[in-house]
């Protein structure tokens, strides 16, 4: 059964005493709305006025024009005139300059639940600058299409980057809020921090929520589901990933994909969750631009039992068992060292190449996500 959920950015305006006399900077993108469907920004420059001092935005920007991966500029709010900061441009940290002239960051970003997700980098940087700063942070919470899973490696410090930027697995199973509070943990921050939790949330189900893409590729909630299940493909342009069409992550596909026999395998294999029906689309970008490629489409029909770095796996090792190794892996233009860094370990790689099985590759990774478990229980929000 679905249920309707408010925003934790409705209840910080409904009772926004953390917010009386305080001069506020806004972490925010496009999907930064409230149940109503009016942007955050507004919402909060209506209540609190000219203390409203300064937005930030997150790869993509606050008004989510950039391409994956874009640097963007400093700007300045063509109707208010207060700065726009870019914390995905020269620094990803918040400053002290954008810093000097607020009492309090609210973040309010929708994201995944997953870590090669960029926005929960970007809540650590916020943090750490808050408690470098003495900022306080109030956390405008979110419900997340991964709150139900924990998956993948834990993160290997060797392989820390900005889409590995926190101690977790690949998927984490956590909102914003509850990350938030898990890494002030985590880091011992010496941070204030508050969240405005998310009415009517429950971790299991399908929440009755209005998705707003929450960056240029992911454009539906079934989208942020698959995302962590075929983002590996960004290191493997052998095999595109309908970044582009109406179903970006939703779909893998390549002209000389024998689809048949990798959905064969793959419903011989152990249960995912997920349903492997094999079509064609036309890819929108990449090596295929413009083609017509043989694809596999991607349903999650069971997200109780849906643990997509895995199936992720599963599906990497199926392409080797039918293909080979050298028309995935050696492909012009893979990258391997990135491909580490999406998953946060080089295991799932090394053993995928070597030709390891792929449940042995899940077993490496249990002991650590044991303790990952356990380190989270307390910063649990919603049940």
């Amino acid at each position: 059964m679905s249920v309707s959920v408010r925003p934790g950015m409705d209840l910080l305006l409904d009772s926004p005493a953390e917010l009386r006399n305080a001069r506020v900077g806004l972490v925010c993108h496009p999907a930064s709305a409230t149940s109503r469907g009016v942007h955050s920004s507004v919402a909060l420059r209506k209540t609190i006025g000219g203390r409203l001092t300064c937005l930030l935005g997150p790869e993509h920007g606050v008004a989510g024009r950039g391409g994956a991966g874009e640097k963007l500029d400093h700007a300045r709010h063509e109707k208010w005139g207060i700065p726009v900061y870019s914390l995905y441009g020269d620094t990803r940290r918040p400053t002290a300059a954008m810093l000097r002239r607020l009492d309090v960051i609210v973040f309010d970003l929708q994201d995944l639940g997953a870590r090669p997700y960029t926005y929960v980098s970007t809540l650590r940087y916020v943090l750490e600058a808050a408690a470098e700063h003495g900022k306080r942070v109030i956390v405008a919470d979110r419900p997340v299409p991964l709150a139900h899973a924990v998956d993948g490696p834990v993160l290997d410090p060797r392989f820390e980057s900005f889409v590995g930027g926190i101690p977790s697995p690949v998927v984490y199973g956590m909102t914003p809020g509850e990350t938030a509070l898990w890494l002030q943990r985590t880091l011992k921050l010496d941070v204030d921090l508050k969240i405005a939790r998310a009415a009517g949330y429950r971790r299991q189900g399908r929440p009755r929520y209005r998705w707003i893409p929450s960056s240029p590729a992911i454009v539906s909630w079934d989208s942020g589901l698959c995302f962590p299940l075929t983002v590996f493909f960004e290191a493997l342009p052998a095999v595109d990933h309908a970044r582009g069409t109406r179903a970006p992550f939703q779909a893998v596909g390549a002209p000389w994909l024998d689809t048949k026999a990798v959905c064969s395998k793959l419903r011989r294999g152990p249960e995912t969750g997920v349903s492997f029906t094999p079509c064609r689309y036309r890819a929108a970008i990449g090596a295929y631009r413009g083609q017509l490629v043989q694809g596999i489409r991607l349903h999650v029909k069971d997200p109780r039992c849906f643990l997509p770095v895995q199936t992720s796996v599963l599906l990497l090792d199926a392409i080797r068992r039918v293909h080979g190794m050298e028309q995935l892996w050696n492909a012009p233009g893979s990258r391997p060292a990135f491909f580490d860094k999406l998953m946060g370990a080089d295991s799932a790689r090394k053993g995928l190449l070597s030709g390891e099985q792929p449940e042995r590759i899940f077993a490496s990774w249990g002991p650590k996500t044991e303790a990952f478990l356990k380190s989270r229980d307390a910063c649990l929000l919603y049940s």
